[in-house]
């Protein structure tokens, strides 16, 4: 369809973006702004659901304002999101009652241990495919209603709602009017059984989570509603094209073929590979729905890396040892190799393939001679080493053989990173010169389903630029780091 518009929204850890992209896929304005990180105690981290809402209004109003002769041509608003992140509010006034607990934040550790000594993991991911840990969305919610005096009989009398962000933002933009999720988030929350499509009465039992509370789950292309907020200069367009952040890159790197993987790289890592079908796994992995798209859903198994861009922040903003990407880019490459210096970045624990929440961060290695480069080289080659991690695992629960990897995100403009990727891993990495693909996931969604495109092949066409990186070291060479990160890793597990 000519002149066509989708504006989206990707509301991540970090902050919030507006794109308006025209029907050929291409990013013709981008508005972004931040939001503050909120750490009460240590491991624990949190956003202001209102900061998040007001950063929305500003950037689409932005867009909005800056392209007026554009507005009537804009067929929908996409949302793609942080994941897992939770936010509980009053149905009646639209107020949080508490702060969005962040999908890093581990203050559910002792909670989490507790349920799964009393046997409920396996049955939880049989249902779900995924763990009992504090990174995804059930015991958040159920921290809010034991710790905030007089919340829980309020939420079995059904005064508050609860939601993923995806949920808040469409509470939000619709004023109130629609309480809903799309399948992606809805399975990240430890409380959607992913067979069924349902919230699952013995789940909620498990986490103690009045039914009540919860939105209403659509697929990832349906129409969700109207925006109806005011404030918006956008009234009465159409929501379409829900989905998680890392499931939209998935979609948006066209992986619609069994066994085509990819990375994101943002404040923490997703790996997925598309499966199509349900895949029970065994041990690291999770089992999520990939989309859910034209009344059919379809899977990806994933492997979490809890921390990979804050490795980056850590190294820039806490410890000064550079101050650009670029720099940091020059310190690594200053080093023929790592000389045996390894960080393990566990800030707040390891996700996949160890799942230990409790382990420290720690360097390994170091000597006399240790300066800023090899703690620079160290930082950025554990991301690698951490995909390395959830590649091996894949192949171990599947024996599917990831025979190139397709990657985006902010890292991605790394070049010693994205060679070591290939180096490592010894296979194609495809980095997309596309940028903003989490955005653009939802952007060709919602386009799916308001039927700015007819089908996934006519996306398959749009924007393709891409970089490769083919491996140059020797397989003898990198087995022997990662075989040494391995070590570094048991040096500190819990």
């Amino acid at each position: 369809m000519e002149d066509s518009y989708i504006l989206a929204i990707d509301q991540s850890t970090s902050g919030t973006k507006a794109l308006l992209v025209d029907e050929k896929g291409h990013i013709v304005a981008k508005e972004t702004t931040s939001h503050k990180q909120i750490y009460p105690q240590s491991g624990w981290v949190e956003h202001d659901p209102i900061e998040i809402y007001e950063s929305v209004k500003e950037v689409i109003n932005s867009i909005a304002n800056s392209n007026q002769s554009l507005l009537k041509k804009m067929k929908t608003l996409t949302i793609t999101n942080q994941r897992e992140t939770l936010v509980i509010w009053d149905k009646q006034t639209g107020e949080p009652v508490y702060n969005a607990i962040v999908w890093q934040c581990r203050r559910t550790t002792i909670m989490c241990s507790s349920l799964k000594e009393k046997g409920y993991e396996e049955k939880v991911h049989a249902k779900t495919g995924l763990k009992i840990d504090p990174y995804f969305s059930a015991t958040k919610a159920r921290w809010i209603l034991e710790n905030i005096p007089g919340l829980r009989k309020r939420a079995e009398k059904g005064e508050l709602l609860l939601g993923t962000m995806d949920s808040w933002l469409i509470w939000k933009l619709t004023n109130g009017r629609v309480h809903a999720t799309d399948v992606t988030n809805a399975s990240r929350t430890l409380l959607f059984n992913i067979h069924s499509l349902s919230w699952d009465d013995e789940l909620l039992r498990i986490f103690e989570i009045p039914k009540v509370m919860l939105p209403e789950v659509k697929f990832s292309d349906d129409i969700f509603g109207l925006v109806e907020d005011s404030e918006l200069l956008i009234p009465k367009m159409p929501i379409a094209g829900v989905i998680g952040d890392s499931q939209a890159a998935l979609f948006a790197q066209r992986c619609f073929d069994q066994g085509m993987a990819k990375a994101t790289f943002g404040t923490g890592t997703s790996v997925m590979v598309y499966t199509n079908e349900y895949v029970q796994t065994k041990e690291g992995l999770v089992t999520s729905i990939a989309w859910g798209f034209n009344r059919e859903v379809y899977y990806a198994l994933e492997g979490i890396i809890n921390t990979t861009g804050d490795i980056i922040r850590w190294m820039k903003e806490d410890l000064a040892l550079f101050t650009s990407f670029e720099e940091a880019e020059t310190l690594a490459e200053m080093l023929d190799n790592n000389e045996g210096v390894y960080l393990v970045p566990a800030f707040v624990g390891l996700g996949a393939p160890y799942w230990s929440p409790h382990t420290k961060a720690g360097i390994t290695g170091m000597s006399r001679n240790t300066n800023k480069s090899h703690i620079v080289r160290a930082g950025l080659e554990s991301i690698v080493y951490q995909v390395k991690d959830i590649i091996q695992l894949i192949y171990k629960e599947t024996n599917v053989i990831v025979k190139e990897l397709r990657v985006d995100g902010g890292a991605t403009a790394n070049e010693f990173l994205m060679q070591f990727l290939s180096d490592l891993l010894g296979v194609k990495v495809i980095v997309s010169n596309v940028s903003e693909l989490s955005a653009l996931g939802s952007v060709y969604l919602g386009g799916l389903g308001t039927n700015v495109w007819k089908s996934v092949e006519e996306i398959s066409q749009l924007n393709n630029e891409q970089s490769i990186y083919k491996p140059k070291l020797n397989r003898e060479t990198s087995e022997r780091y990662y075989a040494e990160w391995i070590k570094a890793v048991h040096t500190l597990l819990i």
